[in-house]
């Protein structure tokens, strides 16, 4: 019985203007999960990501550490939400400034949670994203792409995907699916197995290969 691997992406470029870009830590945090994968001798019968660059970045990283990938399949449902528009429907003027400037990572994060309450339960339309179900329709229609390969599956995303893939298979409820989405870490591993109804949960969020005396300085969020 094959399972399906599914990764976020490394570290991308939080606080760049252009965000959709694998930072050089990301890039060695796929390059370190390739290498691990490449010494447990792991091979995939097929190979997805979503369309977005640091996506197929990170595709690409992992595939040239392990010795190669089949030919890689884009899909739209493993593309992630903007974040940015999730907190501007929910506040079209600025939003609250941080009660202090070293807190605004945490204060953005917080507004990103909020923002995707006030999506999932219909409150606000995110300009130029689908409503909610119609985005957890897309990433089971992923699921159910990467379920037509008999063998193992890589699958390369972002965290809201990710989660929404383990609501889907566990039946959570939507603000349970917005906590696991806030934990995800770059490069961290969701490996689920196909049953003969859909898939099961083997393993959450698991970084194998960060987890080394200097691999500990390499966990990251965004």
């Amino acid at each position: 019985m094959g399972a399906l691997y599914l990764v976020r992406h490394g570290q991308a470029s939080f606080g760049a203007a252009d965000y959709d870009q694998l930072s050089e830590l990301g890039a060695r945090q796929c390059r370190r999960l390739g290498e691990h994968w490449q010494r447990r001798g792991m091979r995939f019968d097929a190979a997805f990501s979503g369309t977005l660059r640091r996506q197929r970045q990170s595709l690409a990283a992992i595939g040239e550490a392990l010795g190669g990938l089949p030919e890689p399949e884009q899909l739209a449902g493993l593309d992630e939400y903007d974040p940015e528009a999730v907190v501007r429907a929910l506040y079209p003027d600025p939003p609250p400034p941080p009660p202090e400037p070293a807190q605004a990572w945490r204060h953005h994060f917080r507004l990103v949670r909020e923002g995707l309450h006030a999506w999932m339960a219909g409150r606000t339309a995110p300009a130029g994203m689908p409503a909610h179900a119609d985005f957890v329709a897309g990433v089971a229609a992923a699921l159910e792409r990467a379920r037509t390969h008999e063998g193992d599956v890589l699958v390369v995303s972002s965290g809201g995907p990710i989660a929404t893939a383990v609501g889907i298979v566990l039946g959570l409820a939507p603000a349970a699916v917005v906590e696991l989405n806030m934990r995800i870490r770059n490069s961290a591993v969701t490996e689920l197995v196909r049953t003969r109804g859909g898939h099961a949960l083997v393993g959450f969020n698991a970084i194998p290969h960060l987890e080394s005396a200097d691999g500990a300085h390499w966990v990251t969020y965004a």
